[in-house]
């Protein structure tokens, strides 16, 4: 079957989702070790939560991209998580979505928190025809995530390498099997009704 063009996938709980997120050490091993963000981590800059690992290892080239060295499993409430998506707005203006661009720039602007849509990744890190969230936090979302809605913090860093050398020798069902299970968000049909473009 067809997986649709825009949905959530995500490992979650009855009470959890868990989005990926990469930093450099500096920041990633105090928050793993703490299970909360550092003071380093800055509050006041917006901040990228993606629910996908796959897209993760694309953005962060498998945590070798300079500052991406640490990839962690972030675990938040779905209460904070379906806030977030009750709340935002698409990053960018789409006709059909939005009257108009000015009603879409005044929406940004009151929206603390922005959706974006990249194309899912596979193994080899290349696109799929279907799209993956990326929830862009700031301003009230971004204190709520690092102080209400984190439930744990988990360094993902020796999985993600462990996956990178099975698919460089070729060897992808074994990869695929240490993937995190990521399944279809159960309400998000509902959440995502205005946010789809």
């Amino acid at each position: 079957m067809q997986q649709p063009r825009h949905e959530i996938r995500a490992a979650h709980t009855e009470s959890t989702v868990t989005v990926y997120q990469a930093y450099s050490p500096r920041i990633g091993v105090p928050a793993a070790r703490e299970g909360r963000f550092p003071a380093a981590w800055k509050r006041d800059r917006m901040t990228w939560i993606k629910p996908s690992f796959l897209w993760m290892m694309y953005r962060c080239g498998w945590a070798a991209k300079e500052g991406q060295e640490t990839v962690l499993a972030v675990e938040i409430s779905r209460e904070g998580f379906e806030w977030a998506l009750r709340n935002a707005c698409l990053s960018s203006y789409q006709p059909g979505v939005h009257p108009d661009r000015a009603a879409w720039q005044r929406q940004l602007k009151r929206s603390s928190t922005r959706v974006q849509w990249d194309p899912e990744r596979d193994l080899r890190l290349q696109p799929l025809p279907h799209r993956s969230l990326q929830l862009g936090l700031s301003g009230e979302a971004a204190r709520r995530y690092a102080d209400e809605w984190t439930v744990a913090i988990r360094d993902l860093t020796p999985l993600a390498h462990e996956i990178h050398t099975l698919v460089r020798e070729g060897t992808l069902d074994a990869a695929r099997a240490l993937l995190p299970r990521e399944q279809p968000y159960p309400t998000a049909g509902e959440l995502l009704s205005s946010l789809r473009p």
